[in-house]
């Protein structure tokens, strides 16, 4: 009986010790593995500078070996090697530039106006870096969403104007509702001819399963502190009472819209483009919703023209593993849409 006894002791401190043993070793990898992760994370992220000058540039050459001929080619490389020269000494005596900088970042919003995450990063590195010549040109795509999110992303471009650098929003597709929030922040909005402009309305808009739970017996409960805590629900049975605060809900955030435009571009007559409506570029240029007929790449090229010194900057982001799904399902979905209105 005290051998058994002894044997039970025995194996309980060894399976004490294994358990042990295997909680340390799980506790160990779990902490290697969240590091790697947070590695990775990091690795992914930061910020990317592209000199557009150096784009463009490397085009014209590609362009110009297939149409000059060789007389012609040796005398441009001669003309660039000696601007580069030019440049490279003026830099070495520490001269002052001779031409502001056109920064470049890209906002393409989509309903929770997510890429805010990246355009407050891309906003402080500029900041921090840009002189009182420099501009920003903000290359704008939206068709809008939830208000505070774009709210958010229009308090993030006050922060240049506030700071004294000039801001052109570039709209060559879409800028509507929030996306038109955004743009009117800019000292000037251009436009491509077919771009569509404006929707500065404020929609809501749910469904009611009330009826159906009703039909199929089920109770549906919500329970409330204060009167307006919930206007109209999904599953509840609404009231007039309840749609009639939805409503008024509704007109006070489009008249803080509204006010939001005029106050940002005082030259529009809100009461004339504040009906939800929208309008193609060349529209919006009469009703001053705009103010040039241009794409963004017209301004980009116009600056290196000029031998303003172009950059392109995007804060970069590694999307998770659902993110990457979302975005190929949602990539598949527009495919599919496209086709079918093509069709």
């Amino acid at each position: 009986m005290e051998a058994f006894t002894q044997l039970l002791a025995d194996y309980g401190l060894f399976l004490a010790k294994t358990v042990t043993a295997v909680v340390a070793i799980g506790v160990v990898v779990a902490w290697v593995a969240a590091s790697v992760q947070q590695l990775r994370r990091q690795a992914g992220e930061g910020l990317e500078v592209t000199h557009v000058n150096d784009r463009l540039e490397r085009m014209a050459d590609t362009l110009h070996g297939h149409l000059l001929d060789k007389r012609e080619r040796k005398a441009r490389a001669k003309r660039r090697k000696a601007e580069e020269k030019q440049r490279a000494k003026a830099a070495k005596l520490g001269k002052p530039r001779q031409a502001s900088r056109l920064f470049v970042v890209d906002f393409d919003g989509d309903i929770r106006a997510s890429a805010v995450t990246n355009l407050r990063e891309e906003i402080t590195a500029i900041l921090q870096v840009a002189e009182p010549d420099d501009e920003v040109l903000l290359r704008l795509e939206s068709a809008g969403g939830l208000v505070h999110s774009y709210g958010l992303a229009a308090s993030q471009l006050r922060r240049l104007r506030e700071s004294g650098i000039r801001l052109t929003a570039a709209v060559d597709r879409l800028a509507a509702s929030g996306g038109y929030m955004m743009a009117c922040v800019a000292d000037r909005i251009v436009a491509a001819p077919f771009a569509i402009i404006g929707s500065i309305g404020v929609v809501g808009q749910l469904p009611n399963f009330n009826r159906l739970l009703k039909d199929k017996h089920i109770d549906f409960e919500m329970h409330t502190a204060g009167d307006h805590k919930r206007t109209l629900t999904l599953f509840g049975e609404n009231t007039d009472e309840g749609r009639a605060k939805f409503r008024e809900e509704l007109e006070a955030t489009h008249g803080l819209f509204k006010q939001f435009v005029a106050d940002n571009r005082a030259e529009v007559d809100i009461d004339r483009v504040a009906t939800g409506e929208h309008w193609h570029g060349t529209q919006a240029l009469e009703l001053k919703l705009v103010d040039e007929i241009k794409t963004s790449d017209d301004l980009m090229l116009a600056a290196a023209a000029d031998k303003r010194a172009v950059y392109r900057v995007h804060y970069k982001t590694k999307p998770g593993v659902m993110e990457r799904l979302g975005e190929r399902a949602a990539a598949g979905i527009r495919r599919a849409a496209d086709g079918w209105l093509w069709r």
